[in-house]
């Protein structure tokens, strides 16, 4: 087991998204996971009923016990359910930011639509986390949220997007296009610095929704970043993973399809998806 990585999310009790689908995801790619959760939600494959925020003073204290204890290599960052938790996260995360990859994932909407996070939320993630980050990973919607962009379709827009939040203090970000192009063209994710914008284009995997691949993606990548790989190399593995766990999703559920995170394992889905 090599690199340790702390997930601050919170939990989806159906196991797709969140810290399950985290802890999932850190395990398979062999690595070491703790967690801090921010919140007990009620959800499944088809939406979210329910967000129980956890006080941030409990957030806090499990960060400290994973920390002071065992430490961490790299830190992802999922589900912020209120502005309180996301300022008193920044502030406890501050002085490591420089020596310990933060991994950013803006979670603010469900795949479902649902409201995941309470208002003031974005202003508080804009203001104290984007600048520590190592690393930003919004998808178009959340794009639209953290910037003044709010027509992002396609791949030139959402590469847009992305310089406007490194011009707001991110230091990388990682733009998913999952939600840009049409279904029968590929994804086309846009990894932007100060130095570089490279297109990294994959295939688009089957139909429908699926459940968590953002967490997943995420995940992936703060623990590419926690072995020491470097931003492309960390994205180029990360991608391939998320891509082969969507392509053997399960087909579980009624709502949009969890993933297979453990074909790292050699485990595949009884029917794959279909390519």
């Amino acid at each position: 087991m090599d690199g340790r990585v702390l997930i601050i999310a919170g939990s989806d009790p159906s196991g797709g998204a969140g810290i399950q689908a985290d802890v999932k995801t850190v395990t398979a790619l062999n690595a070491y996971a703790m967690t801090a959760i921010t919140a007990v939600t009620v959800q499944d494959t088809t939406g979210v009923s329910r967000v129980e925020p956890a006080p941030a003073d409990l957030v806090l204290a499990q960060i400290d016990a994973c920390l002071d204890d065992i430490g961490a290599d790299a830190i992802k960052i999922g589900l912020l359910p209120s502005d309180e938790t996301a300022r008193a996260v920044a502030e406890r995360l501050a002085p490591l930011a420089d020596a310990t990859p933060i991994v950013l994932d803006p979670v603010m909407i469900a795949t479902s639509g649902d409201a995941l996070a309470g208002e003031g939320v974005a202003g508080a993630i804009l203001g104290g986390l984007v600048p520590l980050a190592a690393l930003v990973t919004p998808n178009a919607d959340e794009l639209a949220v953290l910037t003044a962009r709010r027509d992002i379709t396609t791949t030139d827009d959402l590469e847009a997007a992305a310089r406007d939040l490194l011009a707001s203090g991110a230091r990388a970000v990682f733009a998913k296009g999952g939600h840009v192009g049409a279904v029968d063209e590929p994804i086309v994710d846009a990894l932007v610095d100060a130095g570089r914008s490279l297109r990294l284009s994959h295939p688009r995997l089957g139909s429908g929704a699926f459940h968590g691949t953002g967490c997943t993606l995420a995940s992936a990548l703060a623990t590419g970043l926690a072995k020491g790989a470097g931003l492309e190399a960390a994205a180029e593995q990360a991608i391939a993973y998320v891509a082969e766990a969507i392509r053997t999703a399960p087909r579980y559920g009624a709502g949009a399809r969890p993933l297979n995170h453990a074909h790292a394992f050699g485990q595949g889905a009884e029917k794959p998806t279909e390519t």
